[in-house]
């Protein structure tokens, strides 16, 4: 079934065309990469899947739902959720209650209950802290349970932020580089929380320069250049694809120069 589709999606900066004219469609259950050169519309398209671009042209559907132009919050709430290339985390506050942000959507939020502490109120913050402590469990990094944010080190940041997107309870979660500025360690901790983020029901689209994690785990892959599609299918068809090899690492030089 696809989850996501986009048709004719454009959006320019200027004179310069960031995604042109891109058809794409995501199946659910699987894990998607997009992938290509520095500029080559990667982080545009995700800032377009989740709200914070409007597309010049094009439209993008969610679950059959034309979804163009919703603000984030509106997306969050049908269902896509995402991290950032660059850690998003609130350091003021503890690991579990970072989390705990991720679920605001789901919790009351009149004023009348909030100020008065309701019971009601009371036990929902329980059951949304306590739900937090199995994300960070599932997460890989329950051991941070009672500690600051600030405390813990870059790679279980990147996984506390997979932990706190999972808590709006998406059905498509789109990890932007999760796996950038990780060690080898880190790296495989990653690839092993996204694959069981997948086998639990949620599809997941990764946007990532580590070709061995791309080609480890991904079942489709979306090769852009210059905002277009350059190539797309399994991770042995983009690999032995001509055009994708000369994209990465440029034409042959003939030999009687």
């Amino acid at each position: 079934m696809t989850l996501l589709r986009v048709e004719g999606l454009s959006r320019s900066f200027g004179g310069v065309l960031a995604v042109s004219e891109l058809q794409y469609a995501v199946e659910e259950g699987r894990i998607h990469s997009i992938i290509g050169p520095n500029g080559a519309g990667k982080t545009t398209l995700f800032n377009l899947l989740t709200g914070l671009y409007r597309p010049n042209r094009g439209r993008i559907l969610f679950m059959e739902r034309d979804v163009t132009g919703c603000p984030p919050h509106e997306l969050a709430r049908l269902g896509i959720s995402r991290t950032f290339q660059n850690l998003q985390i609130c350091f003021n506050m503890s690991a579990i209650e970072n989390v705990m942000v991720g679920a605001h959507l789901r919790l009351d939020q009149r004023m009348t209950p909030t100020m008065l502490r309701t019971p009601a109120l009371v036990r929902a913050d329980a059951a949304c802290r306590d739900e937090a402590a199995q994300l960070m469990a599932f997460a890989g990094v329950e051991r941070y349970v009672g500690s600051a944010a600030d405390s813990m080190p870059y790679g279980a940041l990147k996984r506390l932020e997979i932990a706190r997107a999972l808590a709006s309870k998406p059905k498509l979660l789109l990890l932007d580089e999760p796996a950038a500025g990780l060690n080898a360690v880190e790296t495989r901790q990653i690839d092993e929380l996204i694959q069981k983020v997948a086998a639990s029901g949620v599809t997941v689209v990764l946007v990532e320069h580590d070709m061995k994690l791309v080609m480890n785990i991904s079942d489709h892959i979306l090769v852009l250049n210059y905002g277009t599609k350059l190539a797309e299918g399994s991770a042995q068809e983009v690999r032995a694809n001509p055009d994708v090899i000369a994209a990465y690492l440029g034409e042959s030089v003939p030999a009687a120069a």
